[in-house]
């Protein structure tokens, strides 16, 4: 076993030790242990689910009850980021020596969406949600409008021209806050993928209710295939956005379906044809003319890849000649999601105390702290664990084959023999 990987009875106990943090508190040392851990579960979820071994991590989350703790934290820092971080910014007595710890908070949110992306995809971890699955459905609707509105694209692009002109060229807030918008992107697309696994696994009234009432999510998904975000082209050549950074398609992979159309298709899948959704959905003239426009994306080639498919096109060819009768109205008792509302309402009005507060005792740390902190990152982060989780193998600097040998001076460099 890698000396980075976490033992199951450390993953159980960094799991038992989940708490709910105030916004108050985020950013704090007793947040950055919670964060290192996070961190470190999701590393080796990731890696469990990716060598498909005994998926413990997993198994301790929803045993223990904490997928809603996660949620919780998750949208607690969508909130600061929102609420406070602007503030803070702006403050013109705030010029931090290193705005680590900041990034530290922004990178909190991706985490956790890609630690919920890995457990999502088994159902048990979807029932163990309980309720906190209505706050994700909302916060994945978030996302998804943000990502059909293509402002995240932007804020890649912005981070990606910021790099180039050099770090003299802006403040470290400006690179910090360039650099959110950038992993709002990546925040998005995983969001996708976690709001397809909700599809597949809930048969709950109130979150099926949710998806399609009150968020109409087919249409969000049909915008998403229309404006395909992940996809774009660069001086006449097309890029498609895979395993985190923008790959340049050979012409002949121009159709060739990715993992994300995939997600979106199965979704609107699960969506419209299982027996539930199609008695609750409204195929009203709107919603209708939205749909039908999948039809034109629809060809041979993309049914290929995905088969199931084929039973959509029959769905949507039947939709075009007839008109559904409207959604029975039935008297639900709907639960509403809370987390959002709840933290917004305890800290309203307190959002510039909040950012004062965070300025003074939090994210100006000594040197000395700084130093402690860096230490444990290191061990956090440690090289051969991350190396594991990528999904490309590393290739030698001279000939360019696999290489299995790493440069022990400067740790980046690979070779294939001594």
């Amino acid at each position: 076993m890698e000396p980075s990987e976490i033992l199951p009875v450390e993953a159980e106990a960094f799991v038992q030790s989940l708490e709910a943090f105030s916004l108050k508190e985020v950013g704090s040392n007793r947040w950055l242990r919670q964060h290192e851990n996070i961190e470190k579960l999701n590393m080796q979820a990731i890696l469990n689910a990716s060598v498909l071994h005994d998926e413990f991590v997993k198994e301790f989350l929803v045993s223990c009850g904490k997928v809603s703790l996660l949620v919780h934290e998750m949208i607690l820092i969508e909130v600061w980021k929102q609420k406070v971080f602007p503030i803070l910014c702006q403050l013109k007595d705030f010029n931090p020596t290193t705005t680590f710890q900041l990034y530290m908070v922004i990178h909190h949110e991706a985490t956790i969406i890609n630690l919920l992306e890995t457990v999502m995809f088994h159902a048990d971890s979807c029932q163990a949600a309980e309720d906190s699955l209505l706050d994700l459905v909302d916060y994945c609707h978030r996302k998804l409008t943000l990502l059909a509105s293509k402002a995240t694209r932007e804020g890649t692009t912005a981070y990606n021209q910021a790099k180039l002109t050099g770090p003299t060229a802006i403040s470290s807030i400006q690179e910090l806050q360039i650099q959110n918008a950038a992993l709002e992107f990546e925040i998005s697309l995983k969001a996708v993928s976690v709001l397809r696994y909700i599809t597949d696994h809930t048969n709950s009234i109130s979150v099926v209710n949710r998806m399609l009432c009150t968020h109409n999510m087919p249409c969000v998904l049909v915008q998403l295939i229309d404006c395909c975000p992940w996809s774009r082209y660069r001086d006449g050549e097309m890029e498609k956005y895979i395993n985190s950074k923008w790959q340049k398609i050979p012409p002949e992979d121009k159709l060739k379906m990715t993992k994300l159309d995939g997600q979106v298709w199965i979704a609107l899948y699960n969506l419209l044809l299982k027996e539930d959704c199609q008695r609750k959905y409204d195929f009203n003239n709107f919603n209708k003319n939205q749909l039908l426009k999948l039809r034109g994306f629809l060809t041979e080639v993309l049914v290929d890849q995905l088969p199931n498919l084929v039973e959509l096109q029959r769905f949507l060819g039947h939709l075009a000649v007839t008109d559904p009768a409207p959604p029975k109205k039935e008297l639900i008792l709907e639960q509403i999601p809370e987390m959002w509302n709840h933290i917004v309402s305890e800290n309203s009005g307190k959002w510039k105390a909040i950012a004062k507060y965070q300025v003074k005792e939090t994210f100006n740390p000594s040197e000395n702290d700084l130093r402690v902190l860096a230490q444990r990152l290191a061990q956090t982060y440690n090289l051969d664990m991350m190396e594991s989780l990528l999904p490309e193998k590393p290739k030698c600097g001279s000939c360019g084959k696999e290489a299995a040998k790493r440069c022990s001076r400067c740790q980046g460099e690979w070779y294939c023999q001594r």
